[in-house]
């Protein structure tokens, strides 16, 4: 039992520790936290954060300029600021705009789709005819290749009155 092949997953798993122990420094070895070469966050949680931050910022800019009124603003000495028309405009503009896009998207893929009575939605360029395979013993019999199943196969299978 003590005795292990080579190939044996414990005698592998036994190696990979020795080896994972062998890299830690003596330091490490007594917290039990290894020490990478790279230090401190990745530039993508550093985007990530300063993007979310700056978004709950202009959100709220955007709020207290959409709703204090202008006698307030002009009484803390902010005279330079856009129409409030812009307030209304932009977030109707903004939706406008999406739901514009998503109809054109729609329509871009009624397009491009063929025909219902079009063969290319039941054939295209992978299709794979099924060829009938010789007689052979159930012994030797092999496993037939990939093919797709015939539209009249479908039918029978989904449309027969016969139950089976």
């Amino acid at each position: 039992m003590g005795d292990f092949s080579m190939n044996s997953p414990r005698r592998i798993l036994s190696l990979s520790k020795n080896r994972a122990k062998s890299f830690l420094v003596p330091d490490e070895k007594l917290s039990g936290f290894a020490v990478s070469d790279e230090h401190g966050p990745k530039p993508s949680e550093v985007y990530g954060f300063v993007g979310s931050i700056s978004i709950v910022v202009a959100t709220v800019i955007f709020l207290m300029w959409a709703y204090i009124p202008e006698s307030w603003l002009h009484s803390t000495g902010l005279t330079y600021y856009p129409s409030k028309y812009w307030a209304v405009a932009v977030p109707t503009y903004s939706m406008v705009a999406v739901v514009l896009a998503i109809g054109f998207y729609i329509g871009q893929n009624f397009i491009a789709t063929p025909p219902p009575t079009s063969l290319n939605t039941m054939f295209d360029e992978y299709s794979r005819e099924h060829f009938s395979i010789m007689a052979f013993s159930e012994d030797e019999q092999p496993i037939e290749p990939i093919s797709d199943i015939g539209i009249d196969q479908v039918n029978e299978l989904m449309f027969s009155t016969t139950l089976i």
